[in-house]
């Protein structure tokens, strides 16, 4: 299967994204209502939004250019490769 370049399919596809986060929250917070589980929810959030910006843009562009990351696992794979060279060198 080949990239999705229909910009109308991609913005589609970041809707449903936020619609499935903002509906997997809601149905916690009724199913357990508290500040906290939604202050710590919230943290998580960002905290994964962070890093999954770090895994594509921090490392393609400030790391090393000339690698370009398939997905998460193409990520992991780099990182693990990278500690073991490092750890060896």
């Amino acid at each position: 299967m080949g990239d999705i370049t229909s910009k109308r399919v991609l913005y589609a596809k970041g809707a449903l994204f936020v619609a499935l986060g903002t509906l997997a929250v809601g149905l916690c917070l009724v199913k357990y209502p508290d500040w906290q589980l939604a202050l710590l929810v919230g943290i998580a959030v960002w905290a994964f939004c962070r890093a999954y910006y770090f895994a594509f843009y921090v490392i393609e562009h400030y790391v090393d250019p000339t690698y370009r990351f398939a997905g998460l696992g193409a990520f992991v794979r780099y990182a693990w490769n990278e500690w073991r060279q490092r750890k060896h060198s």
